[in-house]
């Protein structure tokens, strides 16, 4: 009779081990929401940091696609010179040559023509080169480097660095690239 009462007595879990079970199942859900709530409320918003990368690669592709060459794009000789020296209007200086240039002129010789011309740029509120298309509470600056001993060339003039800062609120994103003369050849 003894090895039947064994044989019929159920087996599993009580009550007590399944409500006990619950608790200890739901204190760790509940902690492990918690902390996914907080860490995403605090981190970046994703939107704003794929503005911020946008609106970098957007005004870093504007500075590299211009030319980068001895003389301004103005001067005559700047499809033939070999050296500053061979320029009227030299563009060893790192800002806007001539000083009339901006980013948003109309005329021939009042525009941002040459890579250099971005040395000191920055913009509240940055737009499009057309001045359209506002980008409220978003500001770009560019600065523009020599870089041509640190790339490993002789000339330090050969290369420039471009690098362009946007930021929004506290959010700040830095995109840099590299510009080589390929003068007397835009």
């Amino acid at each position: 009779m003894c090895i039947d009462r064994l044989r019929y007595r159920q087996s599993g879990l009580s009550l007590v081990e399944l409500i006990v079970f619950i608790v200890i199942v739901s204190v760790g859900v509940v902690g492990l929401v918690s902390v996914m709530s907080s860490s995403i409320r605090f981190s970046a918003d994703p939107m704003r940091s794929k503005q911020l990368l946008a609106v970098a690669e957007s005004v870093l592709s504007e500075v590299l696609h211009q030319p980068f060459t001895w003389c301004d794009p103005d001067d005559a000789a700047a499809s033939t010179a070999q050296a500053y020296a061979d320029c009227a209007i030299p563009q060893n200086t790192l800002g806007a040559t001539p000083s009339t240039e901006d980013r948003y002129g109309t005329a021939v010789g009042a525009v941002y023509d040459n890579v250099a011309d971005y040395g000191s740029f920055s913009k509240a509120n940055i737009d499009d080169a057309s001045g359209n298309n506002p980008m409220t509470g978003y500001t770009a600056s560019v600065a523009v480097a020599r870089a041509g001993t640190a790339l490993g060339l002789s000339d330090d003039t050969a290369a420039l660095s471009v690098t362009v800062t946007v930021s929004q609120g506290n959010d700040t994103f830095s995109l840099t690239g590299y510009r080589f003369r390929y003068a007397p050849r835009y």
